[in-house]
């Protein structure tokens, strides 16, 4: 990379400081920026700085041609005048030019090289969340409602998107759940706000969030291999919290929630809020037989609650409804409720709310057996949560682990167990856990990786099945050993599942 040249004294006094820059109105121009990655999110985050005159290097290890989509994101972003630089050699370290900033992808860790050399030699770091709060307008921005947690947070930020909208609102889900932040701060017409799903990832590189309402939902052990350590990862779930203004909304059955909201330093007045599946007590949110209480946004809520749904309410297209779909239900009615929504409208959010693919999703019912897709259960603590919604499950697992200890996950649910097919590169971690805690569950291991593995791990569970249980894939590991992602792996156990119900077997 060439040298820039070096700048006079009046040069360097006009270039705009970091900490001017909290808002869309403020001083951008002449801003030196290093956008780390060139996917979605480093898409966004150039197009809004190039936008606000700032100077964009864009940097990728890929090659330019690398899929259509770099190639005509680079179109738009060269005819803006940013320059792009493809290539391992780009994203080994920093470029020899001077830089005021760099965005980088939440993806990127912070020990790859560029991100390392950046905060050794003290460049600020942020991520397309941390420059979307920035990018907010001086008078008028939409709250935002933050959501982060090892398990459920798009249902969670979904619902409760669907819920501001049966409120009148015009709000979106953005972040880690599909549209970039950046693109939702940019909207040329304003949302009333914003349901924001954040990652450990996200978390680790923001630091300014002031959301309205916030919830770490659960934490168990994830992504150790990108923070470092289980107390990296856990503190970069407590930064949710940081400076919330409204309610801090913990989970009252996982109690590291709670204490990370003990931790946080958050605007006065702000309150802590918890959400249960038993009775809720006074400024918390639970169940009272089947019934969505809130006791914490009620004027009188020592002696009172507000009813807000039914178990009934969340269970749209399924046969039944699942423990944490509710866990994930209450905790959205506390976001909603904490940014002023009434009851009738936290009902009818849940009402019209459908989940995602690969989700608890029932695929079908075949000699009084259920088949049911919940391929998004790539951790154990996800798997467990699916694990506990049945009696009797002859469940499908395996994959990528992570490094995943899956002890603990394999003790619990050995009761349930009538039997296990495991498939994946790491099953036998899995079987191994299988025959210190449930020796008498028969097991089989399916090595095939090919595209008809899917068939037989069907037919496989299929005859490990008794009328009356569910067959569940909830793999507790990744999926790309054998798959794109998780959605291609549920894809294919549907799939096998309809071929035999149309085979008749």
């Amino acid at each position: 990379m060439g040298r820039g040249r070096c700048m006079t004294d009046s040069e360097s006094n006009r270039l705009p400081r970091l900490s001017e820059l909290t808002h869309r109105e403020a001083d951008w121009a002449g801003l030196r920026v290093l956008v780390a990655g060139l996917g979605v999110s480093g898409f966004a985050a150039a197009d809004a700085l190039l936008e606000r005159g700032a100077h964009v290097v864009v940097v990728d290890g890929s090659p330019a041609d690398s899929s259509p989509a770099m190639v005509e994101r680079a179109r738009i972003l060269e005819v803006l005048d940013a320059e792009l630089r493809f290539g391992p050699e780009h994203v080994s370290g920093m470029p020899s030019e001077p830089v005021d900033l760099v965005v980088t992808s939440p993806g990127w860790a912070p020990t790859q090289p560029l991100l390392a050399a950046a905060a050794e030699a003290g460049v600020a770091i942020w991520g397309e969340v941390e420059l979307a709060w920035r990018m907010r307008p001086l008078e008028g921005a939409a709250p935002w409602l933050t959501v982060t947690g090892t398990n459920g947070k798009t249902t969670t930020v979904q619902m409760l998107t669907s819920i501001l909208r049966a409120a009148g609102k015009r709000a979106i889900s953005a972040g880690n759940v599909g549209t970039p932040i950046l693109e939702a701060i940019m909207d040329p017409q304003p949302f009333d706000a914003i349901a924001v799903e954040l990652s450990s990832f996200q978390l680790h590189w923001s630091d300014s969030i002031r959301p309205q309402a916030s919830v770490c939902l659960n934490v168990a052990p994830d992504h150790v291999d990108w923070h470092g350590t289980y107390a990296d990862y856990l503190a970069a779930k407590g930064k949710v919290y940081s400076g919330t203004q409204v309610a801090c909304i913990y989970n009252v059955d996982d109690p590291q929630t709670e204490r990370l909201v003990e931790d946080a330093e958050v605007q006065d007045g702000c309150r802590a809020v918890g959400f249960t599946l038993g009775t809720p007590a006074p400024s918390m949110l639970g169940l009272v037989g089947d019934v969505l209480a809130d006791r914490a946004f009620v004027e009188q809520r020592r002696h009172a609650a507000a009813e807000l749904a039914t178990v009934e309410d969340l269970r749209g297209d399924a046969p039944d409804v699942a423990p944490h779909l509710v866990t994930n239900a209450l905790a959205a009615a506390a976001l909603a409720r904490a940014h002023g929504v009434e009851p009738a409208a936290v009902r009818a959010g849940l009402r019209a709310f459908r989940p995602e693919a690969h989700r608890i999703a029932h695929v079908a019912t075949l000699a009084d057996v259920r088949y049911v897709d919940d391929s998004k259960a790539t951790n154990p603590h996800a798997a467990a949560a699916s694990l506990t919604a049945y009696e009797q499950v002859v469940w499908v697992a395996g994959g990528l682990l992570k490094g995943a200890d899956v002890d603990d996950l394999v003790r619990t649910a050995a009761p349930r167990l009538r039997g296990v097919v495991l498939i994946g590169r790491d099953r036998a971690l899995i079987a191994d856990a299988l025959v210190r805690h449930a020796p008498d569950v028969p097991v089989v291991d399916v090595a095939d990786t090919d595209t008809g593995a899917m068939d037989r791990v069907v037919s496989q569970a299929a005859s490990l099945a008794q009328p009356g249980d569910v067959v569940l894939l909830a793999p507790a590991a990744a999926s790309m050993d054998m798959f794109d992602n998780y959605g291609a792996r549920g894809d294919a156990f549907a799939e096998a599942v309809l071929r035999r119900a149309a085979s008749g077997e």
